[in-house]
């Protein structure tokens, strides 16, 4: 407001009673007579001018709730710093009973069969340290409950020469378990715990497996991963292996497979047991690192045996031929003028073996058993896995020049060769215990003994 006194015009606000806002405008007069003041309405053109204004503050005041609607909106749209949270409540895994029909999520599969699977300790005999005291090394793998009154299913090459093992189960139960016997040649074996009314899987059909279907393998990783589920597919079925020399006829997957898997069950999406986890491949012969290369035994190659085993304590219808066999080397071939230069050469057969009811003769080179090629002894011992005592095949055989089948109905390998062949791996592990430090007291002796029985009386 102005107030000089100089200016034309003064504005002030009258408070003698007017509406609020009403102005008065006063004329500056020159001396003399007081002239009446009229008072001043407000001309259209000001009330013109008030509606312009009036409308004014009302699209500012709109403007800015708009403005700030907007704002909020900025503020709360998807993906903003607003942290939003699911209200979903927890999926509760149904437990469904393993039918073969019914294809099963992996965690209901989990759920049907964790408590069918173990974690192996085992402790084997090492030799001495310097001092003369017993040296023992642990190890561990994993395993399945094949019976309710506690047969369990593992590698061989997990319990091998254990001096114990000890069985833990899912739910904290612990038990002492006894080896009743297995085969190396399979890399199976059987143990059983003085237990009653254990879960035990559903086996399966290892046939019915094809490239691309999922699998799931539970065990015991590393020792101390208990109870760990990993999962994948089938990369390949039949595969042909050879395991320290063995071969073997795999499963082949790239479920993650460690050590400490080895004996654990290899599941298919119904919830059977279709695969022993038996080895992974971490680096190829010339040294390069592979991933995703896992294996198990498939199930019906071996359930046969493990039925045996826990029959009669021993394989019974392990498959056997009946020859003594060599490689057919190009070097042997040429000897012999054979248009062949690989095979099974067959030095000489046993009287009345599975080979010499077949018609078998010393010089045959064996070249195919059914559909399957044989190259070298490996492939006929691989090749012999798919069979059991009883079954029939046919053999290609190369003899004089010509090609000719022979069909034959394979043997069970005698009490006493399974016999020879157990107690050449037990000769095996004693010259393997030979290897390693020996007590240098010999017959347990040990002067430290003496020692601490003077300071300490025996107590210690």
């Amino acid at each position: 407001m102005y107030n000089d006194d100089r200016n034309l015009y003064h504005h002030s606000y009258n408070h003698g009673g007017s509406e609020p806002g009403q102005r008065e405008i006063l004329r500056a007069a020159p001396e003399g007579p007081e002239i009446p003041v009229r008072e001043m309405k407000p001309s259209k053109k000001k009330r013109a001018g008030l509606k312009i204004a009036a409308l004014a503050l009302s699209c500012a005041l709109l403007g800015g709730a708009a403005g700030g609607a907007a704002v909020w909106g900025f503020e709360h749209r998807p993906g903003s710093t607003e942290i939003t949270q699911s209200s979903r409540p927890v999926t509760q895994v149904a437990l469904h009973t393993v039918d073969g029909k019914t294809r099963l999520s992996d965690a209901e599969v989990y759920a049907a069969n964790v408590n069918s699977v173990v974690s192996i300790n085992t402790s084997v005999n090492a030799g001495y340290n310097y001092f003369g005291q017993p040296v023992e090394n642990a190890s561990a793998g994993s395993g399945f409950i094949l019976t309710r009154d506690g047969y369990i299913v593992t590698n061989y090459h997990v319990v091998k020469n254990a001096n114990t093992i000890k069985v833990n189960l899912y739910n904290g139960d612990a038990y002492d378990a006894t080896f009743i016997n297995g085969d190396e040649d399979y890399d199976i074996a059987v143990i059983k715990v003085e237990a009653s009314d254990l879960q035990a899987v559903t086996l399966g059909d290892s046939s019915k497996l094809n490239v691309g279907d999922r699998v799931l393998a539970i065990g015991n990783p590393l020792g101390e991963l208990t109870f760990s589920m990993t999962g994948g597919m089938v990369s390949c079925v039949d595969r042909a292996i050879n395991v320290d020399g063995t071969p073997f006829n795999m499963i082949q997957t790239d479920a993650s497979i460690n050590p400490g898997n080895s004996g654990g069950p290899l599941f298919n999406e119904y919830g059977e047991v279709v695969g022993i986890v038996s080895a992974k491949y971490s680096a190829s012969s010339n040294g390069t690192s592979a991933e995703g290369l896992g294996f198990a035994i498939p199930m019906n190659d071996v359930f046969a045996m493990i039925k045996d085993i826990m029959t009669n304590g021993y394989v019974t219808n392990k498959p056997y031929l009946g020859i003594t066999p060599q490689n057919l080397t190009e070097n042997m071939a040429a000897m012999y003028r054979y248009d062949i230069s690989s095979g099974v050469f067959v030095c000489s057969v046993e009287d009345g073996s599975a080979a010499a009811k077949a018609g078998l003769q010393m010089g045959d080179v064996i070249t195919k058993v059914d559909n399957t090629k044989i190259t070298s002894v490996d492939d006929l011992n691989a090749a012999k896995k798919k069979y059991s005592a009883g079954d029939t095949s046919s053999l290609e055989i190369y003899r004089n020049g010509e090609t000719i089948n022979a069909d034959i109905t394979w043997g069970a390998t005698p009490v006493e060769n399974q016999a020879a062949a157990q107690q050449q791996q037990q000769q095996n592990q004693n010259q393997n215990n030979q290897n390693q430090p020996q007590n240098p007291y010999g017959n347990g002796y040990n002067p430290f003994e003496d020692f601490f029985r003077y300071f300490y009386g025996g107590n210690y």
